[in-house]
């Protein structure tokens, strides 16, 4: 094992620089609001170069690279669309130029999630090279994720390609760790319905706002009383958007929505978040005020639709599970270390291939969450280059681990 450690180490080591500039390519390629279809040409064009046997976008827009046609099948999943910029006077950098200070790089996208592209794509090539894929079929999945977690994965199983794997690296941030885990969610809207008149007169009227005021209160309340779980931790609750409807500033509101994002940890079912909310609207008004679960069918940039309700599970692994045993084995071959596992505090497309699909999934990446969707996005140098070791690595311990 330690001559297959040093082959890889000595290959990515070769590969540094180009490793480097690929992640400078795209993080230049804006991919906001899922529209990765140039990110995913550019993509296309290094697993190309490297010599992936099938390279294509599939029917959502997804960029999908394949090597091997061995009978276990696993899956590198990246999401390659990011969150917009918000405003540009925020930023004191070109957020998709980016700079590179002191080895770290600072762009949208270089922490959540393009960080993990690069070493996805040179790590199975480098796989590839030494022989240390065996009898698997590998993906590189480079997808959408930040509109609704899960969606992609989803297509990948049941559109296209049609494949279910048998196990998935996830490359959200995970500060160089294995991550095993992290809480679900659910999306809900409340709507309450009130009577225009003119703001002057109000008495005639009856405020849809006022009406969701003992609603929002009690949401902010029950957040401290969710349940909590050992490993993931405590469920949250919390109003995230709201929309008026109101004839001008000078009338009483006829309509008044909010959003609510309700992260749910085991031992919590979304029936049960949803009924918490309507226990919190008062009696008298329980026929004017509404609670749904949000459905996403917003189509893709292809013009593909795929209608899924907006729940997300939580899931997590055992630490004994041979996919996180593999994940630990490959970090101490490599560098000679045991780190701590870990969860996420966000969801990612765990939540279709564990939550879901109950497909053994672990994650890894370089880059620490708490930059993600911020202006100081960001991503050491050092382990992004590093991380092409472990991707290149693991699937032969993987598959040691698979057969005990």
């Amino acid at each position: 094992m330690s001559e297959v450690v040093k082959e890889i180490q000595k290959k990515v080591a070769g590969y540094r620089e180009d490793i480097i500039q690929f992640m400078r390519d795209i993080v230049a390629i804006p991919s906001m609001e899922s529209q990765i279809g140039e990110v995913g040409k550019r993509i296309q064009a290094e697993m190309t170069k490297l010599g992936f046997e099938e390279v294509r976008f599939d029917r959502m827009g997804n960029t999908i690279g394949r090597i091997g046609s061995g009978k276990r099948v696993l899956v590198y999943d990246s999401h390659i669309d990011t969150v917009g910029i918000g405003n540009p006077d925020s930023w004191q950098w070109d957020p998709f130029i980016g700079k590179v200070e002191d080895g770290i790089l600072y762009a949208r996208g270089a922490c959540d999630e393009k960080n993990s592209t690069p070493g996805m794509v040179y790590g199975l090539a480098i796989a590839r090279d030494l022989g240390l894929l065996k009898d698997y079929t590998v993906y590189y999945f480079g997808n959408m994720e930040e509109e609704c977690d899960g969606i992609a994965p989803n297509t990948f199983v049941e559109v296209d390609p049609k494949v279910k794997p048998d196990f998935v690296v996830i490359g959200e941030p995970t500060r160089m760790q294995v991550y095993r885990g992290h809480k679900g969610r659910v999306e809900l809207k409340v709507t309450s319905i009130g009577k225009s008149a003119h703001a002057a007169s109000h008495h005639l009227g009856d405020s849809a706002l006022y009406k969701m005021l003992n609603v929002i209160s009690g949401i902010r309340d029950l957040d401290a009383h969710l349940k909590t779980h050992e490993f993931l931790g405590k469920g949250t609750i919390m109003v995230t958007d709201t929309r008026i409807s109101t004839a001008s500033i000078n009338a009483v509101p006829d309509g008044f929505t909010i959003f609510i994002d309700r992260r749910l940890t085991f031992g919590e079912t979304k029936e049960e978040a949803a009924q918490q909310v309507r226990d919190l609207i008062p009696g008298y008004l329980r026929d004017q005020i509404t609670v749904e679960e949000l459905f996403y069918d917003t189509p893709s940039y292809t013009g593909f639709v795929f209608p899924v309700d907006k729940y997300y599970p939580a899931w997590a692994l055992e630490e004994s599970h041979p996919i996180v045993q593999a994940g630990q084995e490959t970090i101490r071959q490599l560098w000679n270390e045991t780190r701590p596992t870990g969860k996420w505090s966000f969801s990612t497309n765990g939540t279709y291939w564990a939550g879901k699909a109950g497909i053994p999934s672990i994650g890894f990446g370089p880059g620490d969450e708490i930059y993600a969707h911020t202006t100081m996005d960001q991503v050491p140098l050092k382990d992004l280059v590093a991380a092409t070791e472990f991707y290149a690595l693991f699937p032969d311990i993987l598959s040691r681990h698979a057969q005990k």
